[in-house]
């Protein structure tokens, strides 16, 4: 099984209902497109003896200041000035997480969420991240 292989970059393309251009699973899954992590959340676990190191928990996206976590299905996020996800569930664990952490991941909750690229556009390191109100959800949808 062994580790998630991410590589930091500093910026991306997101592609409306399809994912990041150039991920190997991009387009695989319509509701699950975009992994996204907190940043204090990563923190947390790294505390814990966890590797948190970027891309260890599978996550393409780590956003800081907004525990995506507690995040409810349908949540729509506008990150910088043109993408637009909206949140499917919360992520869970899956064995090939738990081999890749070499330790249980039991009741970490959820990882993250899993979402889908509404509008596309690319993404920058540093881009504002906002929860969008439904007035500017429909403006940007």
């Amino acid at each position: 099984m062994g580790d998630y292989i991410r590589v930091p970059v500093d910026s991306a393309l997101l592609v409306a209902g399809h994912g990041i251009r150039g991920d190997r699973k991009a387009g695989r899954n319509q509701t699950r497109q975009v992994n996204l992590i907190a940043r204090e959340w990563l923190a947390a676990r790294a505390e814990e003896g966890y590797r948190a190191a970027p891309g260890q928990f599978g996550e393409q996206i780590v956003i800081g200041g907004l525990a995506v976590e507690t995040l409810p299905p349908e949540t729509l996020l506008a990150i910088g000035e043109e993408v637009v996800l909206a949140v499917s569930k919360g992520r869970t664990g899956c064995e090939r997480l738990e081999a890749a952490q070499g330790k249980s991941i039991a009741g970490l909750g959820p990882i993250g969420v899993l979402t889908r690229v509404v509008h596309g556009g690319r993404i920058y390191v540093g881009d504002e991240v906002r929860v969008l109100q439904p007035a500017e959800a429909q403006a940007n949808g």
